[in-house]
Protein backbone atom coordinates (compact mmCIF):
# COMPACT_ATOMS: atom_id res chain seq x y z
CA UNK A 1 0.00 0.00 0.00
CA UNK A 2 1.49 3.22 -0.68
CA UNK A 3 2.15 5.80 2.03
CA UNK A 4 0.62 8.49 3.71
CA UNK A 5 3.42 11.14 2.72
CA UNK A 6 4.25 12.64 -0.35
CA UNK A 7 6.94 10.50 -2.16
CA UNK A 8 6.11 7.38 0.17
CA UNK A 9 5.53 3.79 -1.03
CA UNK A 10 6.48 0.64 -2.76
CA UNK A 11 8.17 1.31 -6.20
CA UNK A 12 5.57 1.04 -9.46
CA UNK A 13 7.14 -2.23 -11.78
CA UNK A 14 6.72 -0.41 -14.99
CA UNK A 15 6.51 -2.11 -18.31
CA UNK A 16 8.80 -0.08 -19.54
CA UNK A 17 12.21 1.55 -18.02
CA UNK A 18 12.12 5.47 -17.80
CA UNK A 19 15.89 5.42 -17.65
CA UNK A 20 18.16 6.08 -20.09
CA UNK A 21 18.80 3.55 -22.68
CA UNK A 22 22.82 3.09 -23.61
CA UNK A 23 22.16 2.86 -27.38
CA UNK A 24 22.98 5.04 -29.78
CA UNK A 25 20.39 8.07 -30.01
CA UNK A 26 18.75 8.07 -33.33
CA UNK A 27 18.96 11.56 -35.75
CA UNK A 28 15.31 12.21 -35.10
CA UNK A 29 13.37 15.58 -34.43
CA UNK A 30 11.42 15.88 -31.66
CA UNK A 31 7.36 15.45 -32.70
CA UNK A 32 6.45 18.26 -31.13
CA UNK A 33 8.46 20.39 -33.49
CA UNK A 34 6.10 18.93 -36.47
CA UNK A 35 2.87 20.58 -34.64
CA UNK A 36 4.85 23.67 -33.57
CA UNK A 37 6.26 23.76 -37.06
CA UNK A 38 2.40 23.68 -38.39
CA UNK A 39 1.06 26.24 -35.81
CA UNK A 40 4.25 28.81 -37.36
CA UNK A 41 3.09 28.22 -40.78
CA UNK A 42 -0.72 27.95 -40.81
CA UNK A 43 -1.15 31.73 -40.12
CA UNK A 44 0.41 32.71 -43.99
CA UNK A 45 -1.76 29.72 -45.55
CA UNK A 46 -4.60 29.52 -47.09
CA UNK A 47 -7.76 28.26 -44.60
CA UNK A 48 -7.84 25.10 -46.21
CA UNK A 49 -4.71 24.48 -46.25
CA UNK A 50 -3.09 25.80 -42.96
CA UNK A 51 -6.20 23.31 -41.81
CA UNK A 52 -4.67 20.05 -43.59
CA UNK A 53 -1.25 21.04 -42.37
CA UNK A 54 -2.09 20.90 -38.97
CA UNK A 55 -4.24 17.90 -39.89
CA UNK A 56 -1.45 16.16 -40.90
CA UNK A 57 0.87 17.05 -38.10
CA UNK A 58 -0.96 15.76 -35.57
CA UNK A 59 -1.56 12.62 -37.46
CA UNK A 60 2.17 12.13 -38.37
CA UNK A 61 2.81 12.44 -34.34
CA UNK A 62 -0.04 9.91 -33.41
CA UNK A 63 1.83 7.41 -36.07
CA UNK A 64 5.40 8.23 -34.78
CA UNK A 65 4.46 7.77 -31.40
CA UNK A 66 3.21 4.53 -31.87
CA UNK A 67 6.19 3.14 -34.14
CA UNK A 68 8.86 4.62 -32.73
CA UNK A 69 10.99 1.83 -30.71
CA UNK A 70 10.90 2.36 -26.92
CA UNK A 71 14.39 4.18 -25.47
CA UNK A 72 14.47 6.63 -27.92
CA UNK A 73 15.90 9.48 -26.77
CA UNK A 74 17.55 12.75 -27.88
CA UNK A 75 20.01 14.33 -25.36
CA UNK A 76 21.16 18.11 -25.20
CA UNK A 77 22.68 20.52 -23.20
CA UNK A 78 21.07 23.63 -22.21
CA UNK A 79 23.33 25.92 -20.10
CA UNK A 80 25.48 23.61 -19.16
CA UNK A 81 23.07 21.27 -18.00
CA UNK A 82 22.30 17.50 -19.45
CA UNK A 83 18.84 17.34 -20.65
CA UNK A 84 16.46 15.21 -22.96
CA UNK A 85 14.66 17.18 -25.42
CA UNK A 86 12.42 13.86 -26.14
CA UNK A 87 12.17 10.44 -24.58
CA UNK A 88 10.23 7.27 -26.02
CA UNK A 89 8.73 4.84 -22.91
CA UNK A 90 5.11 3.69 -21.56
CA UNK A 91 4.42 7.32 -19.95
CA UNK A 92 5.05 9.12 -22.96
CA UNK A 93 4.10 7.03 -25.76
CA UNK A 94 0.50 6.73 -24.88
CA UNK A 95 0.42 10.33 -24.44
CA UNK A 96 1.70 11.13 -27.44
CA UNK A 97 -0.43 8.80 -29.50
CA UNK A 98 -3.45 9.42 -28.10
CA UNK A 99 -2.89 13.76 -28.10
CA UNK A 100 -1.87 13.51 -31.94
CA UNK A 101 -4.93 11.77 -32.81
CA UNK A 102 -7.18 13.62 -30.91
CA UNK A 103 -5.70 16.70 -32.49
CA UNK A 104 -6.15 15.74 -35.77
CA UNK A 105 -9.66 15.40 -35.10
CA UNK A 106 -9.84 18.44 -33.38
CA UNK A 107 -8.27 19.96 -36.21
CA UNK A 108 -10.24 18.72 -38.74
CA UNK A 109 -13.75 19.81 -36.54
CA UNK A 110 -12.34 23.46 -36.10
CA UNK A 111 -11.96 23.59 -39.93
CA UNK A 112 -15.81 22.42 -40.33
CA UNK A 113 -16.81 24.67 -37.25
CA UNK A 114 -15.64 27.86 -39.17
CA UNK A 115 -13.07 28.54 -36.67
CA UNK A 116 -10.61 30.88 -38.06
CA UNK A 117 -7.13 30.26 -39.31
CA UNK A 118 -5.46 32.16 -36.38
CA UNK A 119 -7.17 30.23 -33.56
CA UNK A 120 -6.47 27.20 -34.98
CA UNK A 121 -2.93 27.82 -35.03
CA UNK A 122 -3.15 28.97 -31.55
CA UNK A 123 -4.57 25.49 -31.12
CA UNK A 124 -1.39 24.01 -33.08
CA UNK A 125 0.97 25.41 -30.40
CA UNK A 126 -0.99 24.65 -27.58
CA UNK A 127 -1.06 20.67 -29.02
CA UNK A 128 2.76 21.18 -29.48
CA UNK A 129 3.96 22.51 -26.49
CA UNK A 130 1.79 19.75 -24.79
CA UNK A 131 3.96 17.30 -26.67
CA UNK A 132 6.89 18.86 -25.79
CA UNK A 133 6.33 18.42 -21.94
CA UNK A 134 5.43 14.72 -22.19
CA UNK A 135 8.42 13.47 -24.18
CA UNK A 136 10.48 15.69 -21.83
CA UNK A 137 13.59 13.02 -20.52
CA UNK A 138 14.36 15.41 -17.90
CA UNK A 139 12.41 18.28 -15.27
CA UNK A 140 14.00 21.08 -16.88
CA UNK A 141 12.15 20.31 -20.73
CA UNK A 142 9.29 19.31 -18.54
CA UNK A 143 8.75 22.89 -16.87
CA UNK A 144 10.12 24.55 -20.22
CA UNK A 145 7.15 23.23 -22.37
CA UNK A 146 4.35 23.17 -19.58
CA UNK A 147 5.17 27.12 -19.47
CA UNK A 148 4.73 27.45 -22.45
CA UNK A 149 1.34 25.37 -22.69
CA UNK A 150 0.14 27.92 -20.10
CA UNK A 151 0.66 30.35 -22.88
CA UNK A 152 -0.74 28.85 -26.29
CA UNK A 153 -3.37 28.07 -24.36
CA UNK A 154 -4.30 31.35 -22.68
CA UNK A 155 -3.79 32.81 -26.09
CA UNK A 156 -6.47 30.06 -27.34
CA UNK A 157 -8.88 31.66 -24.68
CA UNK A 158 -8.47 35.09 -25.73
CA UNK A 159 -8.57 34.88 -29.24
CA UNK A 160 -12.46 34.65 -28.85
CA UNK A 161 -12.49 38.24 -27.28
CA UNK A 162 -15.34 39.64 -25.49
CA UNK A 163 -16.33 37.37 -21.99
CA UNK A 164 -12.90 34.72 -22.72
CA UNK A 165 -10.65 37.71 -22.15
CA UNK A 166 -11.68 37.88 -18.60
CA UNK A 167 -11.36 34.10 -18.44
CA UNK A 168 -8.27 34.11 -19.81
CA UNK A 169 -6.85 36.57 -17.35
CA UNK A 170 -7.90 33.94 -14.57
CA UNK A 171 -6.80 31.05 -16.64
CA UNK A 172 -3.49 32.79 -16.69
CA UNK A 173 -3.27 33.85 -13.42
CA UNK A 174 -3.97 30.42 -11.75
CA UNK A 175 -1.75 28.32 -14.20
CA UNK A 176 1.38 31.15 -13.75
CA UNK A 177 1.21 30.82 -10.07
CA UNK A 178 1.38 26.56 -10.51
CA UNK A 179 4.11 26.87 -12.63
CA UNK A 180 6.07 28.71 -10.16
CA UNK A 181 5.50 26.24 -7.78
CA UNK A 182 6.57 23.34 -9.76
CA UNK A 183 9.69 25.62 -10.92
CA UNK A 184 10.58 26.16 -7.40
CA UNK A 185 10.02 22.00 -5.95
CA UNK A 186 12.24 21.06 -9.30
CA UNK A 187 15.22 23.72 -8.61
CA UNK A 188 14.66 22.40 -4.56
CA UNK A 189 14.91 18.72 -6.12
CA UNK A 190 17.92 19.44 -8.56
CA UNK A 191 19.62 20.96 -5.23
CA UNK A 192 19.14 17.52 -3.49
CA UNK A 193 19.76 15.05 -6.95
CA UNK A 194 22.03 17.06 -8.64
CA UNK A 195 20.37 16.57 -12.13
CA UNK A 196 17.26 17.29 -13.75
CA UNK A 197 17.13 14.08 -15.42
CA UNK A 198 14.25 11.85 -14.60
CA UNK A 199 16.65 8.57 -14.41
CA UNK A 200 18.26 10.91 -11.40
CA UNK A 201 15.93 9.70 -9.11
CA UNK A 202 12.72 8.17 -8.58
CA UNK A 203 10.40 10.87 -8.94
CA UNK A 204 10.53 14.22 -7.02
CA UNK A 205 12.72 14.52 -3.82
CA UNK A 206 10.33 13.20 -1.08
CA UNK A 207 9.16 16.10 1.54
CA UNK A 208 8.56 19.88 0.88
CA UNK A 209 9.57 19.79 -2.92
CA UNK A 210 7.00 16.82 -3.25
CA UNK A 211 4.30 18.91 -1.64
CA UNK A 212 4.99 21.63 -2.93
CA UNK A 213 5.29 20.40 -6.79
CA UNK A 214 1.83 18.54 -5.98
CA UNK A 215 0.20 21.66 -5.46
CA UNK A 216 1.90 23.25 -8.47
CA UNK A 217 0.83 20.37 -10.76
CA UNK A 218 -2.72 20.15 -8.43
CA UNK A 219 -3.56 23.63 -10.31
CA UNK A 220 -3.43 21.74 -13.94
CA UNK A 221 -5.04 18.43 -12.94
CA UNK A 222 -8.04 20.53 -11.08
CA UNK A 223 -7.32 19.11 -7.28
CA UNK A 224 -10.27 20.42 -4.95
CA UNK A 225 -9.88 24.40 -4.37
CA UNK A 226 -7.88 24.84 -7.10
CA UNK A 227 -10.48 24.05 -9.99
CA UNK A 228 -12.49 26.99 -10.54
CA UNK A 229 -10.60 28.29 -13.62
CA UNK A 230 -11.74 25.21 -15.66
CA UNK A 231 -15.63 25.93 -15.56
CA UNK A 232 -14.86 29.52 -15.45
CA UNK A 233 -12.72 29.05 -18.99
CA UNK A 234 -13.40 26.23 -20.71
CA UNK A 235 -17.35 27.27 -21.56
CA UNK A 236 -15.74 30.90 -23.00
CA UNK A 237 -14.25 30.69 -26.22
CA UNK A 238 -15.29 29.43 -29.62
CA UNK A 239 -16.56 25.78 -29.57
CA UNK A 240 -13.76 24.38 -31.38
CA UNK A 241 -11.56 25.80 -28.87
CA UNK A 242 -13.46 23.74 -26.46
CA UNK A 243 -12.66 20.57 -27.74
CA UNK A 244 -8.47 21.58 -27.81
CA UNK A 245 -9.13 22.57 -24.16
CA UNK A 246 -10.75 19.98 -22.98
CA UNK A 247 -7.79 17.55 -23.88
CA UNK A 248 -4.05 18.59 -22.64
CA UNK A 249 -3.69 20.78 -19.66
CA UNK A 250 -4.83 18.27 -17.43
CA UNK A 251 -3.60 15.17 -18.70
CA UNK A 252 -0.36 17.07 -19.34
CA UNK A 253 -0.95 17.30 -15.71
CA UNK A 254 -1.52 13.68 -15.13
CA UNK A 255 1.24 13.04 -16.85
CA UNK A 256 3.82 15.30 -14.29
CA UNK A 257 1.77 13.76 -11.08
CA UNK A 258 3.13 10.06 -12.39
CA UNK A 259 6.37 11.28 -13.44
CA UNK A 260 6.81 13.13 -9.55
CA UNK A 261 4.92 10.28 -7.81
CA UNK A 262 5.54 7.42 -9.49
CA UNK A 263 5.22 5.38 -6.23
CA UNK A 264 2.10 7.02 -5.38
CA UNK A 265 1.14 8.95 -2.62
CA UNK A 266 -2.22 8.12 -0.21
CA UNK A 267 -3.12 11.96 0.56
CA UNK A 268 -2.76 11.99 -3.39
CA UNK A 269 -5.00 9.30 -4.17
CA UNK A 270 -7.76 10.42 -1.51
CA UNK A 271 -7.74 13.89 -3.62
CA UNK A 272 -8.61 12.12 -6.32
CA UNK A 273 -11.56 10.34 -5.26
CA UNK A 274 -12.71 14.04 -3.57
CA UNK A 275 -12.22 15.69 -7.60
CA UNK A 276 -14.64 12.66 -8.77
CA UNK A 277 -17.33 13.05 -6.44
CA UNK A 278 -17.10 17.47 -5.78
CA UNK A 279 -16.97 17.70 -9.82
CA UNK A 280 -19.98 15.41 -10.67
CA UNK A 281 -21.90 16.85 -7.64
CA UNK A 282 -21.60 20.33 -9.22
CA UNK A 283 -22.22 19.51 -12.45
CA UNK A 284 -24.91 17.61 -11.81
CA UNK A 285 -26.63 21.77 -10.81
CA UNK A 286 -25.15 22.90 -14.34
CA UNK A 287 -27.83 24.09 -16.70
CA UNK A 288 -24.53 25.76 -18.83
CA UNK A 289 -23.62 22.18 -21.60
CA UNK A 290 -19.95 23.50 -21.82
CA UNK A 291 -19.96 24.49 -17.70
CA UNK A 292 -21.28 20.93 -16.98
CA UNK A 293 -18.70 19.02 -19.32
CA UNK A 294 -16.40 21.12 -17.44
CA UNK A 295 -16.77 20.37 -13.73
CA UNK A 296 -16.79 16.72 -15.14
CA UNK A 297 -13.51 16.77 -16.55
CA UNK A 298 -12.50 17.81 -12.57
CA UNK A 299 -14.42 14.51 -11.74
CA UNK A 300 -12.69 12.18 -14.43
CA UNK A 301 -9.89 13.80 -13.60
CA UNK A 302 -10.28 12.50 -10.11
CA UNK A 303 -10.63 8.70 -11.02
CA UNK A 304 -6.77 9.36 -12.62
CA UNK A 305 -5.40 11.41 -10.10
CA UNK A 306 -6.83 8.47 -7.94
CA UNK A 307 -4.97 5.56 -9.77
CA UNK A 308 -1.51 7.67 -9.85
CA UNK A 309 -2.29 8.06 -5.97
CA UNK A 310 -2.73 4.11 -5.30
CA UNK A 311 0.12 3.80 -7.29
CA UNK A 312 0.76 0.22 -7.54
CA UNK A 313 1.19 -1.43 -11.24
CA UNK A 314 -2.82 -1.87 -12.13
CA UNK A 315 -3.72 1.49 -10.67
CA UNK A 316 -1.27 3.06 -13.12
CA UNK A 317 -2.31 1.32 -15.87
CA UNK A 318 -5.70 2.28 -15.22
CA UNK A 319 -4.92 6.18 -14.75
CA UNK A 320 -3.37 6.00 -17.92
CA UNK A 321 -5.98 3.97 -19.73
CA UNK A 322 -8.27 6.59 -18.33
CA UNK A 323 -6.14 9.38 -19.46
CA UNK A 324 -6.56 7.63 -23.42
CA UNK A 325 -10.00 7.11 -22.53
CA UNK A 326 -10.95 10.45 -21.29
CA UNK A 327 -9.50 12.25 -23.86
CA UNK A 328 -11.55 10.51 -26.61
CA UNK A 329 -15.02 10.30 -25.30
CA UNK A 330 -14.94 13.88 -23.18
CA UNK A 331 -13.60 15.46 -27.07
CA UNK A 332 -16.79 13.62 -28.38
CA UNK A 333 -18.68 15.39 -25.44
CA UNK A 334 -17.69 18.97 -26.52
CA UNK A 335 -17.49 18.56 -30.55
CA UNK A 336 -21.55 17.31 -30.03
CA UNK A 337 -21.93 20.50 -27.50
CA UNK A 338 -20.40 22.75 -29.86
CA UNK A 339 -22.49 21.43 -32.88
CA UNK A 340 -25.56 21.98 -30.84
CA UNK A 341 -24.53 25.52 -29.74
CA UNK A 342 -23.59 26.31 -33.24
CA UNK A 343 -26.87 25.28 -34.61
CA UNK A 344 -29.61 26.49 -31.64
CA UNK A 345 -27.35 29.25 -30.41
CA UNK A 346 -28.59 28.42 -26.88
CA UNK A 347 -26.11 26.97 -24.25
CA UNK A 348 -28.38 26.14 -21.97
CA UNK A 349 -30.03 22.79 -21.57
CA UNK A 350 -33.41 24.48 -20.32
CA UNK A 351 -34.44 25.98 -23.27
CA UNK A 352 -33.20 23.38 -25.49
CA UNK A 353 -34.72 19.82 -26.25
CA UNK A 354 -36.38 17.78 -29.54
CA UNK A 355 -32.67 18.01 -31.04
CA UNK A 356 -32.74 13.89 -31.30
CA UNK A 357 -34.46 15.08 -34.50
CA UNK A 358 -33.08 17.47 -36.03
CA UNK A 359 -29.70 16.45 -35.19
CA UNK A 360 -29.10 12.50 -35.57
CA UNK A 361 -25.89 12.02 -35.92
CA UNK A 362 -25.10 14.52 -33.32
CA UNK A 363 -27.23 12.34 -30.84
CA UNK A 364 -25.70 9.18 -31.75
CA UNK A 365 -22.07 10.73 -31.05
CA UNK A 366 -23.44 12.09 -27.71
CA UNK A 367 -24.95 8.46 -26.57
CA UNK A 368 -21.67 6.69 -27.13
CA UNK A 369 -19.58 9.59 -25.35
CA UNK A 370 -22.27 9.51 -22.69
CA UNK A 371 -22.38 5.95 -21.85
CA UNK A 372 -18.78 5.69 -21.78
CA UNK A 373 -18.05 8.74 -19.57
CA UNK A 374 -20.48 7.15 -17.49
CA UNK A 375 -18.84 3.51 -17.49
CA UNK A 376 -21.26 1.44 -19.30
CA UNK A 377 -20.34 -2.28 -20.24
CA UNK A 378 -19.17 -2.44 -23.75
CA UNK A 379 -17.91 0.98 -23.85
CA UNK A 380 -14.13 2.33 -23.00
CA UNK A 381 -14.68 3.92 -19.57
CA UNK A 382 -16.04 1.05 -18.32
CA UNK A 383 -12.86 -1.05 -18.50
CA UNK A 384 -10.45 2.02 -17.19
CA UNK A 385 -12.86 2.89 -14.66
CA UNK A 386 -12.88 -0.63 -13.68
CA UNK A 387 -9.26 -1.27 -13.03
CA UNK A 388 -8.97 2.23 -11.26
CA UNK A 389 -11.48 0.77 -8.69
CA UNK A 390 -10.74 -2.62 -8.76
CA UNK A 391 -6.80 -1.63 -7.69
CA UNK A 392 -7.95 0.29 -5.06
CA UNK A 393 -10.32 -2.50 -3.59
CA UNK A 394 -7.37 -4.75 -4.07
CA UNK A 395 -5.35 -2.18 -1.77
CA UNK A 396 -8.67 -2.39 1.00
CA UNK A 397 -8.51 1.51 0.45
CA UNK A 398 -12.32 1.20 0.60
CA UNK A 399 -13.05 4.60 1.15
CA UNK A 400 -11.51 6.20 -1.94
CA UNK A 401 -13.42 2.94 -3.85
CA UNK A 402 -16.76 3.73 -2.70
CA UNK A 403 -16.26 7.36 -3.23
CA UNK A 404 -15.60 6.22 -7.17
CA UNK A 405 -18.58 4.16 -6.92
CA UNK A 406 -20.82 7.10 -6.04
CA UNK A 407 -19.55 9.78 -8.36
CA UNK A 408 -20.17 6.89 -11.09
CA UNK A 409 -23.77 7.13 -10.22
CA UNK A 410 -23.76 11.11 -10.23
CA UNK A 411 -22.01 10.46 -13.83
CA UNK A 412 -24.79 8.36 -15.23
CA UNK A 413 -27.09 11.17 -13.70
CA UNK A 414 -25.37 13.72 -15.50
CA UNK A 415 -25.59 12.34 -18.63
CA UNK A 416 -28.89 11.38 -19.03
CA UNK A 417 -30.02 15.07 -17.90
CA UNK A 418 -27.74 15.92 -20.54
CA UNK A 419 -29.11 13.66 -22.71
CA UNK A 420 -32.92 14.32 -21.65
CA UNK A 421 -32.93 17.95 -22.40
CA UNK A 422 -30.97 18.03 -24.89
CA UNK A 423 -32.46 15.74 -27.20
CA UNK A 424 -35.25 13.59 -25.47
CA UNK A 425 -37.27 16.00 -24.39
CA UNK A 426 -40.38 18.21 -26.19
CA UNK A 427 -39.11 21.25 -27.43
CA UNK A 428 -41.76 24.39 -27.16
CA UNK A 429 -41.51 24.40 -30.47
CA UNK A 430 -39.66 22.19 -33.82
CA UNK A 431 -36.20 22.67 -34.42
CA UNK A 432 -35.24 23.71 -38.06
CA UNK A 433 -31.70 23.64 -38.05
CA UNK A 434 -28.52 22.73 -40.32
CA UNK A 435 -27.28 19.30 -39.60
CA UNK A 436 -23.36 19.27 -38.58
CA UNK A 437 -21.35 19.60 -41.53
CA UNK A 438 -19.49 16.47 -43.16
CA UNK A 439 -16.17 17.61 -40.84
CA UNK A 440 -18.21 17.50 -38.12
CA UNK A 441 -19.69 13.87 -38.74
CA UNK A 442 -16.53 12.16 -39.70
CA UNK A 443 -14.84 13.66 -36.19
CA UNK A 444 -16.99 12.80 -34.19
CA UNK A 445 -18.27 9.49 -35.69
CA UNK A 446 -14.37 8.49 -36.16
CA UNK A 447 -14.06 8.96 -31.95
CA UNK A 448 -16.92 7.61 -31.21
CA UNK A 449 -15.88 4.58 -32.76
CA UNK A 450 -12.75 4.36 -31.37
CA UNK A 451 -14.67 4.36 -27.82
CA UNK A 452 -16.80 1.39 -29.03
CA UNK A 453 -13.77 -0.52 -30.41
CA UNK A 454 -11.79 -0.08 -27.08
CA UNK A 455 -14.62 -0.97 -25.13
CA UNK A 456 -15.02 -3.90 -26.67
CA UNK A 457 -11.42 -5.16 -27.45
CA UNK A 458 -9.24 -3.19 -24.45
CA UNK A 459 -6.58 -5.63 -25.40
CA UNK A 460 -5.61 -3.08 -28.44
CA UNK A 461 -5.05 -0.14 -25.89
CA UNK A 462 -3.38 -2.69 -22.74
CA UNK A 463 -0.06 -3.36 -24.91
CA UNK A 464 0.28 0.69 -24.91
CA UNK A 465 0.18 1.39 -21.03
CA UNK A 466 2.40 1.71 -18.25
CA UNK A 467 2.28 -0.61 -15.24
CA UNK A 468 0.85 -4.00 -15.36
CA UNK A 469 -2.52 -4.92 -16.84
CA UNK A 470 -2.19 -8.94 -15.60
CA UNK A 471 -5.23 -8.16 -13.17
CA UNK A 472 -7.43 -6.36 -15.43
CA UNK A 473 -10.78 -8.37 -16.04
CA UNK A 474 -12.65 -6.19 -17.64
CA UNK A 475 -15.82 -8.84 -17.83
CA UNK A 476 -15.72 -10.97 -15.31
CA UNK A 477 -19.82 -11.08 -13.84
CA UNK A 478 -18.77 -8.82 -10.71
CA UNK A 479 -17.42 -6.32 -12.75
CA UNK A 480 -20.10 -6.46 -15.08
CA UNK A 481 -22.87 -6.57 -12.51
CA UNK A 482 -21.38 -3.51 -11.07
CA UNK A 483 -21.49 -1.30 -14.30
CA UNK A 484 -25.18 -2.12 -14.68
CA UNK A 485 -26.19 -1.49 -10.83
CA UNK A 486 -24.44 1.83 -11.16
CA UNK A 487 -26.44 2.64 -14.76
CA UNK A 488 -29.64 1.51 -12.49
CA UNK A 489 -28.54 3.88 -9.52
CA UNK A 490 -28.23 6.81 -12.05
CA UNK A 491 -31.30 6.58 -13.96
CA UNK A 492 -33.16 5.80 -10.95
CA UNK A 493 -31.18 8.72 -9.23
CA UNK A 494 -32.53 11.23 -11.96
CA UNK A 495 -35.91 10.48 -12.02
CA UNK A 496 -35.85 11.09 -8.68
CA UNK A 497 -34.40 14.39 -8.56
CA UNK A 498 -35.25 15.67 -11.90
CA UNK A 499 -37.90 18.09 -10.47
CA UNK A 500 -35.54 19.51 -7.56
CA UNK A 501 -32.78 19.63 -9.88
CA UNK A 502 -34.47 21.80 -11.89
CA UNK A 503 -35.38 24.50 -9.65
CA UNK A 504 -32.15 24.74 -8.15
CA UNK A 505 -29.37 27.25 -9.39
CA UNK A 506 -25.86 26.14 -10.60
CA UNK A 507 -24.63 26.07 -6.78
CA UNK A 508 -21.95 28.30 -5.05
CA UNK A 509 -17.99 27.22 -5.54
CA UNK A 510 -15.02 28.12 -3.49
CA UNK A 511 -14.12 31.03 -5.91
CA UNK A 512 -16.81 32.88 -4.37
CA UNK A 513 -14.98 32.43 -0.60
CA UNK A 514 -11.49 32.22 -2.26
CA UNK A 515 -11.78 35.09 -4.65
CA UNK A 516 -13.46 38.17 -2.49
CA UNK A 517 -10.99 36.72 0.46
CA UNK A 518 -7.71 36.39 -1.84
CA UNK A 519 -8.63 40.24 -3.19
CA UNK A 520 -9.74 41.88 -0.15
CA UNK A 521 -6.57 40.37 1.84
CA UNK A 522 -4.51 41.49 -0.89
CA UNK A 523 -5.56 44.88 -0.70
CA UNK A 524 -5.50 44.64 2.60
CA UNK A 525 -1.85 43.43 2.83
CA UNK A 526 -0.82 46.40 0.48
CA UNK A 527 -2.87 49.57 2.21
CA UNK A 528 -1.00 48.42 5.52
CA UNK A 529 1.99 48.08 3.82
CA UNK A 530 1.36 51.62 1.96
CA UNK A 531 0.45 53.27 5.78
CA UNK A 532 3.39 52.00 6.66
CA UNK A 533 5.34 53.33 4.09
CA UNK A 534 3.39 56.59 4.47
CA UNK A 535 4.42 56.52 8.64
CA UNK A 536 8.11 55.62 8.39
CA UNK A 537 8.48 58.44 5.33
CA UNK A 538 6.79 60.97 7.76
CA UNK A 539 8.92 59.75 10.05
CA UNK A 540 11.89 60.41 8.55
CA UNK A 541 11.15 63.64 6.84
CA UNK A 542 10.29 64.85 10.09
CA UNK A 543 13.78 64.05 11.62
CA UNK A 544 15.31 65.19 8.91
CA UNK A 545 13.72 68.57 9.41
CA UNK A 546 14.77 68.88 12.94
CA UNK A 547 18.11 68.01 12.30
CA UNK A 548 18.50 70.42 9.81
CA UNK A 549 16.42 73.07 11.79
CA UNK A 550 18.90 71.64 15.31
CA UNK A 551 22.39 72.52 13.06
CA UNK A 552 21.14 75.56 11.69
CA UNK A 553 20.44 76.94 15.33
CA UNK A 554 21.72 74.74 17.88
CA UNK A 555 21.08 77.14 20.49
CA UNK A 556 17.41 77.80 19.92
CA UNK A 557 17.01 74.34 19.85
CA UNK A 558 18.31 73.78 23.16
CA UNK A 559 17.51 76.34 24.41
CA UNK A 560 14.41 75.14 26.13
CA UNK A 561 14.94 71.73 27.12
CA UNK A 562 18.50 72.66 29.09
CA UNK A 563 17.24 75.91 30.66
CA UNK A 564 16.64 74.58 33.67
CA UNK A 565 19.89 72.36 34.13
CA UNK A 566 22.39 75.06 32.95
CA UNK A 567 21.08 77.50 35.04
CA UNK A 568 17.76 77.77 36.48
CA UNK A 569 15.88 80.98 35.00
CA UNK A 570 19.07 82.17 33.46
CA UNK A 571 18.47 82.35 29.43
CA UNK A 572 20.77 79.59 27.38
CA UNK A 573 23.87 81.82 25.54
CA UNK A 574 27.06 80.99 23.62
CA UNK A 575 29.47 79.78 26.22
CA UNK A 576 26.52 78.71 28.93
CA UNK A 577 27.17 75.29 28.25
CA UNK A 578 30.47 74.80 29.92
CA UNK A 579 30.97 71.51 31.73
CA UNK A 580 32.92 70.66 34.72
CA UNK A 581 35.59 68.12 34.53
CA UNK A 582 32.72 65.60 35.99
CA UNK A 583 30.09 66.44 34.11
CA UNK A 584 32.61 65.86 30.91
CA UNK A 585 33.18 62.79 32.38
CA UNK A 586 29.92 61.23 32.95
CA UNK A 587 29.20 62.49 29.38
CA UNK A 588 31.83 60.91 28.10
CA UNK A 589 30.77 57.39 30.10
CA UNK A 590 27.29 57.39 28.71
CA UNK A 591 28.39 58.18 24.90
CA UNK A 592 30.50 55.17 25.02
CA UNK A 593 27.90 53.13 27.08
CA UNK A 594 25.31 53.63 24.35
CA UNK A 595 28.19 52.64 21.56
CA UNK A 596 28.18 49.34 22.98
CA UNK A 597 24.66 48.83 23.73
CA UNK A 598 23.98 49.52 19.65
CA UNK A 599 27.14 47.08 18.53
CA UNK A 600 26.05 44.03 20.88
Amino acid sequence: MPGVAFGGGPAVVLASSVSLPTADIPAVAPPAFFVLGAALLAPFLSRRVGHALGFGAAAVVAVWSLLMPAGTYLAVSFLGFDAVLFNVDAFSRVMGVIFGFIGAAAVLYSYSSDARTRQTAFALGYVGTSLGAVFAGDWLTLVFFWELMAVTSTLLVWDYGGRAVRAGFRYAIYHGLGGSLLMIAVVWHYTTVGSFLFSAADGITAGIPAAIAAVGIGVNVGFVGLHTWLPDTYPRPHVAASVFLSVYTTKTGVYGLARAFPDGSLAIAYMGAAMALVGVVYALLQNDMRRLLSYHIQSQVGYMVAGVGVGTALATAGAFAHVFNHILYKALLFMTAGVVIARTDEQSLKYLGGLGRALPVTALAFTVAALSISGFPGFNGFVSKGMITAAAHKEHLDGIFYILLAAGVGTFMSFIKFGYYAFLKDSAGTWSVKQSVTGQRVAMLGVAGLCVVLGVFPDALFALLPGSTADAHPFTLSHLGEGFALAALGVVGFAVLKTPLSKVGPGVDVDRVLEPLTFYGVRGVVRAATDLFAAVDRGAVATARGALSAASDPYGTIRGPLSGVVGGDEPVREGSLRAGIATSVLLVIVVLAATLVGLL
